[in-house]
């Protein structure tokens, strides 16, 4: 006999002998939720008796039609890695309706995989059916309710629980300013009232003094009428009256929707002879129960509204942020975007839900036709990840206009977001704020050079299509996020610069992380990031042949699925044709002044320029010109080291070295500056005219104030006056003068 504090058996049981006993049901469903076990109490509580349901969808187990978008949920949650409890309605195999208590667990392989989800379930309450009705009608609501975030939702969830389980007929009015408008009407058996009795949804409601749905408002609390037919006073007027007589309504129950003392709206039931019940009538437990929804329903509602209106002001925030809804008209790119905000998830009692996130897009008009391109994403969700956005945004086109290249963009907009997170550090406290993390890619690309350049903080790249052909655009390093410390000189990132050259057609597609992380749909099958870049691949590719916006909506149609994250998408396209450029470098030398000139005077005519745009566009070109020119006159020299010839022929080289050999020496080392040169470069768009001039001092021109007696001084400042735009950037090698004119149609 095995004594007492033994550490093992001399038989063990095997598991299918445990699962077979359990007195619990035990069933397995794979990642598609579809049952593959079931232990031999699931068959008798479900009432089925053998393995039928083996290899069939879990709503083979008989789960009533109005909790299948729970289980739906409980599936999607659960292979997410989340576990689940609630309860069911479940319609056994002789068709009589049981609730059963649930238990949701998922099933992970050993490398950590989820395979499936293991469910243990039992029922729920051992009563007679009206009060199983009753618990389980409240217990569901409670679950469906706690994660509602969306008031319409809300709405329909109770409807769809309440009809035809507890009553025939449900109406919900609610508040907007100081009328009721009637937000819901179901009806069972699919039956729908004829038009011009009952109100419809988005109609005005209006109960007369003595109406019970009036009173339950006046109250403040639920009415009950048992025997409507007895009753007259409380039945409603009109053809509500003589329809509710036709349909045989028996008994109703008006509850108001009270939230923090607030007046919502009222919510009626009613039995009748549609659905034939044994008994039709509601009793005084039932007004309480219903009592107990409405102020459950009341505070699901408001804080839905809440969270609504919290929602729209965070969205509305980020809009305002991001560029407008229609892209500008830049020369040799076709633009399209798109931004979704992604939608509240409901999660049946978990609290999960989802806000607008920190995704930004710009595209910024640089000098000379260049356009700087941005794709980018702020860790978290809500007002502060739209806030952070748009301080990075308003930095970055600030940073932009420098024309630095765009690792040095980066490398600024990642200091910039160091000092935002110091900035909310607390005076005088030591607490951390760990800066935000930011991913995004900086691209600068020039229409007429067709080169794109580019720095990469931590973003996904973009899709490629050439040819025909759908690729990634290749990262030589994919770089840190912004905000994360380390990797260069005193702690900063260092980014990499990077070009290539797009062809004519080329189109480019930049996205972020939401396009490609879905909540999946019905069959509950999650896919890899490599999935979804697939689809997103092969979308872009059969869509390719149409304009930028048909790339745009089929990128993001290409996941299936709710989307889960803030979804940014920009499209770009070159153009196929050449445009019009014409440059030649020249001595910089006073004489070549009228040269220069005279260059662009026939390039605009040759261009078909209006006489009066040309005049004034070759003054301006002889004002920069000239500036150049006398920098370039007035440049210091650069100092040198002489260079020594060595002792004299003949010396003691210890007696040092001979005074005309050192004179000499110094003079053989002198070498003459090589001439300098400026080029002029003149480009032509659709609707502008971009002038540049380089040369190779690194002095950026400045705008002086002449005096009446100064003979110049003046250029530069009618520079200022007459152009659009002007400026000078940096250059590897000196400095690019330019400005831009309007051309008129």
């Amino acid at each position: 006999m095995k004594r007492w504090g033994e550490s093992s058996f001399e038989a063990q049981l095997p598991p299918e002998t445990v699962l077979t006993q359990m007195e619990m049901a035990v069933i397995v469903c794979d990642r598609f939720s579809n049952v593959i076990y079931s232990n031999a109490f699931a068959h008798q509580l479900f009432g089925f008796g053998g393995d039928e349901h083996i290899g069939q969808s879990i709503l083979s187990l008989g789960i009533a039609e109005e909790d299948r978008d729970q289980a739906t949920e409980l599936a999607r949650h659960v292979l997410k890695g989340g576990v689940w409890e609630g309860t069911f309605s479940n319609v056994r195999a002789d068709g009589a309706t049981i609730y059963t208590r649930a238990h949701a667990v998922p099933l992970r392989h050993p490398s950590g995989a989820i395979d499936g989800i293991a469910i243990f379930a039992r029922e729920a309450l051992r009563s007679n059916q009206r009060d199983q009705d009753r618990y389980g009608l409240l217990e569901r609501i409670g679950e469906r309710l706690a994660g509602s975030l969306e008031p319409s939702t809300t709405l329909r969830q109770m409807a769809d629980t309440l009809v035809p389980q507890f009553a025939d007929h449900c109406f919900i009015d609610l508040f907007s300013g100081d009328r009721l408008v009637r937000r819901i009407s179901r009806h069972a058996a699919g039956w729908s009232p004829p038009p011009g009795t009952w109100a419809e949804v988005g109609e005005p409601v209006s109960y007369p003094p003595g109406h019970f749905c009036a009173k339950a408002m006046d109250r403040r609390d639920a009415v009950l009428v048992e025997d409507l037919v007895q009753h007259r006073f409380s039945a409603p007027n009109g053809p509500s009256g003589r329809l509710g007589e036709d349909m045989g309504i028996t008994s109703v129950i008006a509850a108001p929707l009270l939230a923090r003392g607030e007046l919502l709206g009222v919510m009626s039931l009613a039995l009748s002879n549609l659905s034939k019940r044994p008994d039709p009538h509601y009793d005084g437990f039932d007004r309480d129960l219903v009592g107990a929804i409405a102020s459950r329903v009341a505070l699901a509602v408001d804080n839905a509204m809440l969270f609504e209106q919290e929602r729209e002001t965070a969205l509305a925030f980020q809009k305002d942020l991001l560029p407008g809804e229609r892209p500008p008209r830049l020369d040799g790119l076709k633009i399209a975007w798109r931004y979704e905000p992604a939608k509240p998830l409901e999660s049946h009692g978990h609290g999960i839900q989802t806000q607008v996130g920190g995704d930004w897009y710009d595209v910024i008009p640089l000098s000379a036709g260049r356009v700087g391109l941005v794709i980018g994403d702020v860790e978290g969700r809500g007002a502060r990840a739209a806030a952070v956005m748009g301080q990075l945004r308003a930095a970055l086109r600030a940073f932009a206009q420098d024309d630095k290249p765009p690792a040095e963009i980066l490398r600024k907009l990642d200091e910039w977001t160091r000092t935002m997170s110091a900035a909310r550090r607390p005076r005088g406290g030591d607490d951390v704020v760990r800066p935000p993390l930011v991913s995004c890619t900086y691209f600068v690309y020039d229409a007429w050079s067709r080169v794109l350049s580019f720095a990469n903080a931590g973003h996904d790249p973009p899709l490629l299509v050439q040819d025909g052909q759908v690729s990634e655009l290749e990262f030589d390093s994919k770089g840190a996020m912004l905000g994360v410390r380390g990797g260069g000189v005193g702690g900063e990132i260092l980014f990499n610069e990077e070009s290539c050259e797009l062809k004519p057609g080329a189109t480019l597609v930049l996205y972020t992380d939401g396009l490609i992380d879905r909540r999946p749909k019905e069959d509950g099958h999650y896919h890899s990031s490599e999935e979804s870049r697939r689809m997103v691949r092969e979308a872009v590719a059969a869509a390719s042949h149409g304009d930028v916006e048909a790339v745009a909506n089929a990128a993001y149609d290409a996941v299936p699925g709710d989307i889960d994250d803030d979804v940014a998408i920009v499209v770009i396209r070159t153009a196929g044709e050449e445009l019009a450029v014409e440059q030649r470098s020249f001595r910089a030398e006073p004489i070549m002044v009228s040269e220069a000139r005279r260059m662009a005077s026939d390039t605009f005519a040759a261009w078909g320029m209006d006489r009066e745009q040309a005049d004034l566009a070759c003054l301006l070109v002889s004002e920069v010109v000239t500036n150049v020119v006398l920098h370039a006159a007035s440049a210091p020299v650069p100092r040198r080291e002489p260079q020594v010839a060595g002792p004299a022929p003949g010396g003691d080289p210890l007696m040092g070295f001979d005074e005309e050999i050192w004179d000499l020496g110094m003079e053989l080392g002198r070498r003459e500056p090589a001439a300098k040169e400026f080029r002029l470069r003149l480009r032509r768009g659709a609707d502008s005219l971009w002038v540049e001039v380089f040369d190779s001092d690194l002095r950026l021109p400045r705008i002086r104030s002449a005096d009446e007696t100064d003979e110049g001084g003046r250029g530069l400042y009618l520079v200022d006056q007459l152009a659009t735009r002007w400026g000078a950037r940096p250059t590897s090698d000196g400095k690019a003068v330019w400005f831009e004119l309007p051309l008129e149609p």
